[in-house]
């Protein structure tokens, strides 16, 4: 599998609006769902860490699942006794976890997701009983907001829309919230928060 983030991830965690991005997304998170010290969540794309090492300060345990090798090795140099995520390298969609969570997190990687139904049935197994989901991404937008949209499947979502198909996979409790803007050059980007129940 190619991995789109080799490049990237060498200077991910150097771009103050992302890194400011993702505890935003957090606060929205932990103001949301009541994240506590018995839980062990999924972080879905989990990337550099940016949100998991936030929520992994509250849960009991983090688990990362990324498929760019390059963003998980430099997770990694970031994992210390105090503060550890348990990496996973793997399409979860292709090749499903065999464990079940309490919630999944996940930040800005929707939209790098082909089959959204396949998707959301693959986590569905995934989250525990009354398990949550919160997963942050892109308002609608008109594929301007990356500057190379290799490897990117939506531009953004029509957030009503995306409700109906979280719904349809089995999920209930089903909300869409704007939680930030991201403001660039040419235009503000709307950032909303998901979140469901099992």
């Amino acid at each position: 599998m190619k991995d789109h983030f080799k490049e990237k991830s060498q200077t991910w965690d150097e771009e103050q609006i992302r890194v400011m991005g993702a505890k935003k997304i957090a606060n929205a998170i932990t103001e949301k769902i009541d994240i506590h010290p018995t839980m062990e969540i999924m972080d879905f794309g989990v990337g550099t860490g940016l949100l998991g090492f936030e929520i992994a300060k509250i849960a009991k345990k983090v688990y990362g699942v990324d498929t760019s090798k390059s963003m998980i090795e430099k997770l990694k140099e970031k994992n210390n006794a105090e503060l550890h995520i348990e990496t996973f390298c793997q399409d979860i969609i292709q090749e499903p976890l065999n464990k079940t969570f309490d919630g999944v997190i996940s930040s800005m990687t929707l939209h790098h997701i082909e089959n959204l139904k396949d998707f959301f049935e693959t986590i569905h197994t995934n989250i525990a009983e009354n398990g949550f989901l919160a997963i942050a991404d892109l308002e609608l937008e008109d594929g301007t907001f990356h500057s190379d949209n290799t490897g990117v499947f939506h531009f953004g979502f029509d957030t009503k829309e995306l409700c109906e198909v979280v719904l349809a996979c089995g999920f209930k409790n089903v909300q869409c919230t704007n939680i930030d803007t991201i403001n660039k050059p040419e235009r503000d980007f709307g950032i909303f928060l998901l979140s469901a129940r099992k």
